[in-house]
C-alpha cells in the first residue's frame, strides 16, 4: 500500500483528499493527519483512516483531540513542533494544503523525505520557490501541482516535449465580481465576496479569487513549476471553468484539458499519480453545457494580477512581499476593517515601501515575510481609522 499524510486535512482540499481516501479502503496507509483547530473534525478523519497519528496546530485544541482519540491507539499531537514531526515522517505521497505561507516549513520537511508531494499551498512556492525547487532536487522528491491550473498544464505536458512550447494558457472564472463596476465592488461586503459563483472554496482562497489575486499567484507558481518566463504565461477569464489550462506548441497545436469544475479531479490526479483512480466528480456534458467563453482580465478592476505579475519580474523577495500583504489585507477585509477595493491598493503600497530585497535562505524567506506583514498591518490599521 502506498502510504500517505494530509497536512490541511480538515480544510477545503484536505476534507476533500480525506473523502477521496476513504473512498479506497485497502489501497492507502495512512500515516498523518494534521489540522489546525477543529479537533472534532481532525478525530474523525483519524479513525476513519485508522491515522498512525493525528495532530492539531493550535495546541489549545490538543486536550479535546486527546479526548476524541482516546482508546483508539491514534497518537494526538499539538503545536509547531508536532506539525513538522508529523510532515516528516517520511510518507509515500504528502498532501500539502496547509494554507498560507504557514504552510512553508511544513511542505519543505514533506519535501526532504524524498516522496511525492501534491502542492495545494501555491503561498509556499510563491514565497521560496528557489529554495523549494532546490529543495526538490537535492532529495529527489516529486512536486505534483493540485491546483486544477497547474494540474491541467501538468497533464497536458505529459508527452514531455517541454522544448517544443511557446507558452500556456491558465484560466479563470473571473469571480463573483466579474461583471461589477468599480463602483459596486468598493461596497463589497465579505458574505458577498466569499460567494463563488463555480467552486467551493476557503474563505482567503475565494477572497483572492475574487480580487483575481489567486490567478496573479497562480502566474508566479507557473513560472516556477514549468520554468517559464512571465511572457510565456498568458491567463484568460472563463465564466464555465470547464477549460483549466492549455499548452501552446510551436507547430500551432494547443492542448487544453477539461472537466468538471471539482477538485477532487486534479486531487485524485496527483493521489494515483502516475496511475489513474474513479472520483465521484461529475462527469463533464459538453452538449448540455452549449457553449465556452473567453475574456481578457481588466487590469483596472482587478490590478492584483498586474501586481503579481510586476512581483514576479522584479524577482528576489517581491513574491514573498506581495503574498504577505495579500495575507494581512484580506484578513482585513474578512474583518470588516478595511473596504475590498483597500486589498490590492495596501498590496501595492507594501511593495513600493519593500521592493525586491534579495532572499537566499528560507530564514530570509520568513524574515522578509514578517517585515512584510509588519507593514501591511500598519498600512490597514490607518485605512480603518480613516
Amino acid at each position: 500500500m502506498k502510504t500517505v499524510s494530509v497536512l490541511g486535512s480538515t480544510g477545503s482540499v484536505g476534507t476533500q483528499t480525506v473523502e477521496l481516501l476513504a473512498a479506497s479502503p485497502g489501497r492507502y496507509a495512512v500515516r498523518a493527519l494534521v489540522g489546525g483547530r477543529n479537533a472534532a473534525l481532525l478525530a474523525e478523519q483519524a479513525r476513519a483512516l485508522r491515522a498512525e497519528v493525528a495532530v492539531v496546530a493550535d495546541e489549545a485544541a490538543w486536550p479535546a483531540l486527546r479526548d476524541a482519540l482516546a482508546g483508539s491507539g491514534i497518537a494526538a499531537e499539538a503545536g509547531p513542533a508536532a506539525v513538522l514531526a508529523a510532515a516528516a515522517l517520511g510518507a509515500d505521497w504528502t498532501m500539502a494544503a496547509i494554507t498560507g505561507a504557514a504552510g512553508l516549513p511544513a511542505t519543505l520537511a514533506a519535501i526532504r523525505q524524498g516522496g511525492a508531494v501534491a502542492l495545494a499551498n501555491k503561498e509556499a512556492l510563491v514565497c521560496a520557490g528557489d529554495a523549494m525547487l532546490a529543495a526538490v532536487r537535492s532529495h529527489g522528491a516529486t512536486l505534483l501541482p493540485v491546483d486544477s491550473e497547474h494540474n491541467a498544464i501538468f497533464q497536458a505536458m505529459a508527452d514531455g516535449n517541454r522544448e517544443a512550447i511557446e507558452g500556456i494558457t491558465l484560466t479563470a472564472s473571473g469571480g463573483p465580481f466579474r461583471t461589477a463596476s468599480l463602483e459596486e465592488m468598493a461596497r463589497v461586503r465579505p458574505e458577498t465576496a466569499v460567494r463563488h459563483p463555480i467552486w467551493s472554496m476557503g474563505p482567503k482562497i475565494s477572497i483572492d479569487s475574487a480580487t483575481m489575486m489567486n490567478k496573479g499567484l497562480e502566474v508566479i507558481e507557473a513560472a516556477r513549476l514549468f520554468g517559464l518566463p512571465a511572457g510565456a504565461i498568458a491567463v484568460l477569464v472563463h465564466p464555465q471553468s470547464v477549460i483549466h489550462g492549455m499548452v501552446h506548441y510551436r507547430d500551432g497545436s494547443v492542448l487544453a484539458q477539461l472537466g468538471s469544475p471539482d477538485m477532487r479531479t486534479p486531487i485524485a490526479h496527483t493521489l494515483a499519480w502516475p496511475e489513474r483512480i474513479a472520483t465521484p466528480a461529475p462527469r463533464l456534458d459538453l452538449a448540455r453545457l452549449g457553449q465556452l467563453s473567453f475574456e481578457p482580465p481588466d487590469a483596472e478592476r482587478f490590478p492584483a494580477l498586474r501586481l503579481a505579475r510586476a512581483a514576479l519580474e522584479a524577482g528576489g523577495g517581491a513574491p514573498c512581499v506581495l503574498n504577505a500583504a495579500n495575507e494581512v489585507a484580506v484578513a482585513a477585509f474578512l474583518d470588516r476593517r478595511i473596504g475590498f477595493l483597500d486589498i490590492a491598493s495596501a498590496v501595492d503600497h507594501v511593495l513600493q515601501e519593500l521592493g525586491a530585497p534579495p532572499v537566499e535562505s528560507i530564514g530570509a524567506v520568513l524574515a522578509l515575510d514578517t517585515e512584510a506583514r509588519a507593514a501591511a498591518e500598519r498600512i490597514c490599521a490607518a485605512r480603518a481609522a480613516a
